[in-house]
């Protein structure tokens, strides 16, 4: 990974060689990135992208890590981090026009939206998954999305996005989201104001936020919520080394200390096993899972 080291480091500030990924996700875990670049324009995120394609090297892109999971042997390749370094809002007229790396607890702002002010992840993280909480999801107020791939830019409408629970059509396409047009809905900032507090409230009585997690670690399932079906199995405090299914809410496998990325690992398999067995339903993670094994 020399050359794609040297390339990207002649056109972008931030280029790092083995960086340790558990200083880039949420579970605070995780092998060394063979090559990290952290882009600062729309042109530096064409570069990485040509770049990885020139040297037909893997590439990875990430938010803030806080829906990832990575080995303890890490990621081979690019992995391109789009947070503060690709961050910014702008208003336009009715909308708001946000780069992707952008934090979602700057879209409280629109009325309606304060259930993503408690969201530790990105903007373009969060179209990619179609995120939500609480009855809402981003999708509700995307107008336009704005993609780069190896080929080009393009830009999509919300009726192209093929919104789902947790889905759009980006989990098929390998076009990466540099920004993204969002609807402002008319409200008074006190009661928005009001309402994200109690949000964020009803969050910390609830979630085990004093612990290193990366959020919900499983999709619900139709019908049901994965935090009730893993208490029902019994599951509640399940341990394996420094790894657990968090005591305060079932849907969080957490880090209680010294976990290492294999034992998170096994403690979501363990999960999804012993609900299988016991209701036959099988819980999707909602956490992805990179990293050589």
């Amino acid at each position: 990974m020399k050359e794609a080291f040297e390339i990207l480091s002649d056109h972008i500030k931030d280029v790092r060689r083995d960086e340790p990924m558990a200083s880039h996700t949420s579970f605070q875990v995780g092998g060394p990135a063979d090559v990290m670049a952290l882009p600062g324009t729309a042109e530096e995120v064409r570069l990485v992208i040509k770049t990885a394609r020139y040297l037909d090297c893997p590439l990875f892109v990430m938010g803030r890590g806080t829906n990832l999971l990575v080995t303890s042997r890490g990621i081979r390749g690019i992995v391109m981090k789009l947070a503060d370094n690709f961050s910014g809002i702008e208003f336009d007229g009715e909308c708001v026009v946000a780069k992707c790396g952008t934090p979602l607890a700057a879209a409280h702002c629109l009325g309606g939206a304060e259930f993503l002010g408690g969201i530790p992840g990105t903007l373009g993280g969060a179209v990619t998954m179609n995120a939500g909480a609480y009855g809402g999801e981003i999708a509700d107020f995307v107008e336009e999305v704005f993609l780069s791939s190896p080929s080009g830019d393009l830009v999509l409408q919300r009726g192209e996005m093929d919104f789902g629970y947790r889905h759009s059509i980006l989990e098929a396409v390998p076009m990466i989201v540099t920004g993204v047009r969002l609807r402002l809905v008319p409200c008074c900032e006190e009661e928005s104001l009001d309402r994200l507090r109690e949000l964020n409230d009803r969050r910390r009585s609830k979630q085990p936020l004093e612990y290193p997690s990366a959020g919900s670690t499983f999709k619900r399932p139709e019908g049901g919520y994965a935090g009730t079906l893993i208490e029902q199995t019994g599951l509640k405090g399940l341990r394996i080394g420094g790894a657990e299914v968090s005591e305060k809410h079932a849907g969080f496998v957490i880090n209680r200390g010294g976990a290492s990325p294999e034992e998170l690992i096994a403690l979501i398999e363990e999960v999804q096993a012993r609900v299988f067995q016991a209701s036959g339903i099988h819980l999707t993670p909602e956490v992805k899972i990179m990293g050589e094994r």
